[in-house]
């Protein structure tokens, strides 16, 4: 279904709307094991909140997830998924899907491992990760006008064998299942029944009964807790996550995306489905695939459609192992360590928000983690906006006056007044021996408040009492205006070199008098 409404209102012609691992998980955490009537319903919440957020323009909200958060929420969530389907590769079953509880159960079942399972999960996740490389192999001249047919036919096949892993594998090994199931012997453990056929089109259940008790729609939404929110968000994120990793220079509308992944889940929410976003491991491949427009996603639909209604009795025979090493094989390369290292050398305090996260993530929850991560990330904005860079200096004007010329770098608001207050009265004092005018150079205040005006106004007051001259330099007139607005006494302020020229001479004649 989603496939269908983001193909008319979609932005990205990359993006593969659908489920995603992540997603999943994160429905999956939150379901709290009570039924898929929960994650359908999760599912057209997440579109209501995606759709209302696009309605109201807060594509801006994305902005507040960084990049470090974003790298190590994705990181620890790859991480998780791998994780969970360690059982399969050898061929183990028990419950838990928390990091900590997979690793426990696993040392506790390690002695009830199943050798060929074992080896068909192994197997193919090396022959995955080596035909991941096939791409990459060029036949002949790297350029294309200079290879031959035979070597074009060549690197085309080897790219469509890379790009297609995932089901010549699962495909080779369904069939190797079915030849031991007629030979009357089954080494692996199956997929097993799968229910044939499309789901009714109906309203997402605003009811579900989970053994003697009936749960309203209340009751549902507040069981489903931050989920609501948390799952949307995070859609979102990936969706344009993605869209800007193949946006070719393109501008990416947030709000728009916003309008149609929610209503991709509000009407997929009908057909029982579970809560989709775009998935960039799927958008890689229809990048490099050649796909020129959204209508892409319509074929994909399509396949889908034809695969329930007609070719679920196949799925019996695919071996957990090999849908378990799919996964693994797609899921590591999700785990960005290689990001480490330009953090470190560009701006290595970004590293305390990006392993927050990941260890967030990785030990607590997923969506906790991304709180956490963006908390942190908040409060070092938060500092940064009340302990700006302000410089001091001693300088000389034209006409041979000393002045302290004091520059802050940035914007004055209740943060950080107090500190630039201090700053600039400790420099008067101590640098400009209570005599020397103080300059303050206004040139990147760009915006103030009424706590930086009242602020101002102490600071003037300060000077005044100790008969220091203060003179604001380059002061924008909208600033201006907000200064005024309390009434600061003896409020001195220029707006060029020469202005600032005869201000000082002034000062200096009547110092002199004095």
């Amino acid at each position: 279904m989603a496939c269908f409404i983001y193909a008319i209102f979609g932005s990205c012609k990359d993006s593969p709307v659908g489920p995603t691992a992540i997603a999943a998980i994160l429905t999956r955490e939150n379901l709290h094991n009570l039924g898929p009537e929960f994650a359908v319903l999760l599912c057209f919440l997440s579109g209501c909140v995606e759709l209302l957020m696009g309605i109201l323009q807060l594509g801006f909200l994305i902005d507040f997830i960084s990049g470090p958060v974003s790298v190590g929420f994705t990181s620890a969530a790859a991480i998780i998924i791998a994780t969970t389907q360690i059982k399969d590769v050898l061929g183990l079953s028990f419950p838990g899907s928390k990091f900590l509880d997979v690793w426990e159960q696993l040392f506790e079942h390690i002695s009830e491992t199943r050798l060929w399972d074992t080896i068909l999960g192994f197997t193919c996740m090396a022959i995955l990760l080596l035909l991941r490389k096939a791409k990459d192999i060029s036949v002949g001249p790297r350029d294309t006008i200079g290879q031959t047919r035979i070597q074009k036919v060549v690197n085309q096949f080897l790219w469509l064998l890379s790009t297609a892993r995932n089901i010549i594998v699962v495909v080779v090994c369904a069939v190797m299942a079915y030849l031991f199931e007629v030979h009357e012997s089954q080494p692996f453990i199956l997929t097993g029944h799968v229910k044939p056929g499309l789901p009714p089109f109906h309203p997402p259940p605003f009811s579900a009964q989970v053994g003697n008790h009936t749960y309203s729609f209340l009751e549902m939404s507040s069981t489903l807790g931050s989920a609501t929110f948390v799952v949307p968000l995070l859609a979102i994120l990936e969706n344009i996550a993605l869209a800007k990793v193949f946006s070719d220079g393109k501008a990416i509308d947030a709000t728009q995306e916003m309008l149609s992944i929610g209503m991709c889940n509000i009407l997929s929410s009908f057909v029982s489905s579970m809560p989709v976003s775009g998935a960039l491991s799927r958008g890689a491949v229809n990048h490099a695939s050649g796909v020129s427009t959204t209508f892409g996603g319509i074929y994909t639909g399509i396949l889908v459609i034809l695969s329930l209604q007609f070719f679920t009795p196949y799925f019996y025979y695919i071996p957990k192992a090999s849908l378990a090493a799919v996964i693994i094989a797609a899921v590591v390369f999700m785990v960005e360590f290689h990001v480490v290292q330009p953090m470190w050398r560009t701006k290595k305090v970004d590293l305390i928000p990006a392993f927050a996260t990941f260890l967030s993530c990785l030990f607590i929850r997923l969506e906790l983690g991304i709180v956490i991560g963006i908390g942190i990330n908040v409060v070092f904005l938060l500092y940064a906006s009340a302990r700006p860079s302000v410089r001091v200096e001693k300088a000389m004007s034209p006409s041979g006056c000393e002045y302290l010329l004091i520059t802050p770098d940035r914007s004055l608001v209740f943060p950080s007044v107090e500190y630039v207050r201090n700053v600039v009265s400790k420099a008067g004092m101590k640098l400009g021996s209570c005599s020397v005018p103080v300059v303050i150079d206004s040139r990147h205040i760009q915006g103030a408040d009424f706590t930086a005006a009242k602020g101002i106004k102490s600071l003037i007051e300060d000077f005044v009492k100790r008969n220091q001259p203060i003179l604001f330099y380059n002061l924008k007139p909208s600033i201006v205006e907000i200064f005024q607005g309390v009434q600061p006494k003896d409020f001195k302020y220029c707006q060029n070199e020469s202005e600032l020229n005869e201000l000082l001479k002034g000062k200096q004649r009547r110092a002199t008098v004095a």
